[in-house]
């Protein structure tokens, strides 16, 4: 991976996070939240599409993404909103970041 699908990448992932994060706010407090999540869901795909154009696999592309996505959500809803987050499932996101390891590792083989 070069530093720029690197950049893309991580970008796509905050975006992600933080719409979905701006979603439990929108259903939880003001409706304005809908508007990060509006703006937040289109950068993150955007980003993903320019991840692919850089050369990056789908399979490794969609696996970070998904993995880093769910286990920032999950500590950030544990956080910022007293969300649970038990050692079964600190074993599932291991689990998760285990998988998209092993998909990166198969696809230079």
């Amino acid at each position: 991976m070069s530093g720029l699908s690197i950049l893309f990448l991580a970008i796509a992932i905050l975006a992600e996070v933080g719409a979905t994060l701006s979603l439990r706010m929108a259903t939880h407090g003001s409706r304005l939240w809908i508007i990060p999540v509006a703006i937040g869901y289109p950068i993150a795909f955007a980003m993903l599409v320019l991840t692919l154009a850089e050369g990056v696999p789908l399979g490794v592309t969609y696996g970070i993404w998904t993995a880093a996505g769910v286990a920032l959500t999950a500590v950030a809803g544990r956080v910022l909103f007293k969300e649970p987050f038990t050692w079964l499932m600190a074993a599932g996101v291991a689990l998760i970041i285990g998988g998209v390891l092993l998909v990166e590792t198969g696809v230079q083989h």
